[in-house]
């Protein structure tokens, strides 16, 4: 049912070198190409669906490298260039000088029929966010949903191309998108401001965006769609729950905060004192999870299904899948039980409840002391493959560096700190194990703190009763201090010694 329209395979063939041109026509599976790599000092590569050939045995030299980037436009802030009239998207790597010495030419192609699968939700009217693994054809399934609200619905469509690959490269844009309207943006770091433009000025029914990724751009968002304004995007993640776990997009979804619930109101629940909710309505109406090129899951209701996940509650969701003969199915996935109480994300951290943690860009030491200190035992692994939760720092996230995107390709949650402080880990460590010390080691879940104050007064007791002297559980310097205010209030004695994170009171006469 998919029909490609138009991918411009020569003009992207046609820039290569002589000899590496030659060897590419001869494959026989060309048309499937998905992209050609040159690295300096390395044999040039062609990328197909299923296999990778090499194109000739020779190195790739910088002469090669420059035939390429001579052929096409000047590469963008986000170091990505294209080829006029195309939606081929050419990627750099960049020396310390800023010389070239390694080039990504991927294929970019133009296809009908991607969005039947999803043509109700597009045609709603509500705003649609779509999430996937890199490659999976997040774009070209934003491309058309840009037409068809174009052309089929007669809307007035603006598209905000960042780096070009909606619309394609150069001032017209490709007839893919129809008669919808293209902003370019200069910087990737000006998306935010280019898309509250595009609302102020050209009066739009919809707003095409890709790759929400900073907090700018998750409040220009917002601030779309508190406007009326039809929004449609993608955003880095691969599932809702990557969102919920990632305090720089949550706000895409209604963001998250933590609230401390009265005695009385707990029990009503049946929840601990500190759960999180929901701050606000979700940007997205909408969130449809691109599987495959053919399967998909959605969300149809973002503000439920963010609740019911808070909440520890099993939500069904919808699974659409195209058939060889073009029929759309559709069927309601059977939740997995809930075997405990724990909020997300920690309840969501893929099948798996117990939290195997990839750290990547934060301080190790200083989360382990952090975790000590709230009785968690972490298990934290060293290959990427072993875990299912990443967690990073936002500065670490904003440059998409290898470990990260495939960390997104593989299904892996990430938990982004907005910054790599003690504030910040023990927020995660609350959010990702709300039942902390006791419930690693009882079914009675007690808060740590009045654990630790519940030890200093057991001490005071003993040396009352004659014991010389008490030494109690390595504890933070918030919670010694405390323990110290305890036994001051008994009369008794205290000092701490040892060094963090094993430093500890002592109480004695």
């Amino acid at each position: 049912m998919q029909k490609v329209i138009t991918d411009d395979l020569d003009a992207l063939v046609n820039i290569l070198p002589t000899d590496i041109r030659k060897a590419l026509k001869a494959q026989p599976d060309l048309a499937e190409l998905v992209e050609v790599v040159l690295d300096l000092g390395r044999s040039p590569e062609a990328r197909f669906p299923k296999r990778e050939v090499v194109l000739r045995p020779e190195e790739v030299t910088q002469p090669d490298i420059d035939h390429v980037v001579a052929g096409v436009s000047v590469f963008s802030g986000d170091n990505r260039a294209g080829i006029e009239r195309t939606l081929h998207r050419i990627s750099a790597i960049r020396n310390r000088q800023g010389r070239v010495i390694g080039l990504t030419l991927r294929v970019g192609r133009a296809v009908f029929g991607t969005i039947k699968i999803i043509e109700d939700l597009v045609s709603s009217g509500k705003s649609l966010l779509l999430l996937g693994r890199p490659g999976v054809g997040k774009t070209t399934m934003l491309r058309e949903i840009a037409r068809v609200l174009a052309d089929d619905l007669d809307k007035r469509v603006v598209i905000v191309d960042t780096s070009n690959e909606i619309a394609g490269d150069g001032d017209i844009p490709h007839p893919a998108i129809g008669t919808a309207r293209r902003m370019q943006v200069s910087s990737p770091n000006l998306q935010h401001a280019v898309m509250i433009e595009a609302v102020e000025n050209h009066m739009p029914e919809v707003i095409v965006i890709d790759e929400i990724g900073t907090e700018l751009e998750a409040q220009a968002a917002r601030t779309i769609a508190e406007r009326g304004v039809q929004l449609v995007g993608t955003a880095h993640g691969n599932t809702l729950e990557n969102l919920m776990m990632n305090p720089t997009l949550a706000d895409l979804i209604g963001g998250i905060q933590t609230v401390t619930l009265g005695d009385e109101e707990a029990r009503r629940r049946g929840t601990q004192k500190s759960i999180q909710e929901r701050m606000a309505p979700p940007t997205f109406d909408i969130v449809v999870e691109i599987q495959d090129r053919d399967r998909v899951a959605i969300h149809p209701e973002v503000a439920e299904a963010v609740d019911a996940r808070l909440r520890g509650r099993p939500l069904a969701t919808e699974i659409r899948w195209l058939e060889e003969k073009g029929e759309v199915k559709i069927e309601k996935a059977t939740p997995l039980p809930v075997t405990s109480r724990k909020t997300a994300p920690g309840a969501s951290i893929r099948e798996n409840r117990s939290p195997r943690i990839f750290i990547f860009g934060t301080n190790r030491g200083r989360l382990e002391q952090l975790a000590h200190e709230r009785g968690i035992n972490l298990t934290i692994v060293n290959d990427l493959s072993q875990a299912n939760l990443l967690l990073t720092a936002k500065s670490f996230y904003r440059r998409r560096p290898p470990r990260i995107k495939e960390a997104e390709a593989a299904g892996i949650p990430l938990y982004v700190l907005k910054s790599n402080t003690p504030n910040q880990l023990r927020q995660f460590l609350d959010n990702t194990f709300p039942g902390g010390r006791a419930e690693a080691k009882s079914q009675v879940r007690e808060d740590p703190v009045q654990q630790a104050l519940n030890e200093a007064e057991k001490a005071v007791n003993e040396v009352k009763n004659g014991q010389e002297m008490v030494e109690l559980s390595p504890q933070s310097s918030y919670i010694r201090r405390l323990q110290h205010m305890v036994a001051e209030k008994n009369e008794l004695f205290s000092r701490s010694l040892g060094r963090e994170p094993e430093r500890r009171v002592r109480v004695y006469r």
